[in-house]
């Protein structure tokens, strides 16, 4: 889906997030936004790696 963007269209994007927004809010917007996108990018992680882990305390009777 994202993938289609090209430059004009993140250029199209960004006048209309500083026009919603204002230039003083975009900065703060743009941090907590790439702070959550790491949070989701961390637990998606730590779930499939809980996934994968075989358990250690599975009885073997």
């Amino acid at each position: 889906m994202l993938s289609n963007i090209g430059i004009p269209g993140l250029i199209i994007i960004l006048v209309i997030a500083l026009i919603i927004f204002g230039p003083k809010k975009l900065p703060e917007i743009g941090s907590a936004f790439g702070k959550t996108l790491s949070e989701f990018k961390r637990t998606a992680n730590n779930i499939m790696s809980d996934d994968v882990k075989p358990e250690k305390n599975s009885p073997n009777e």
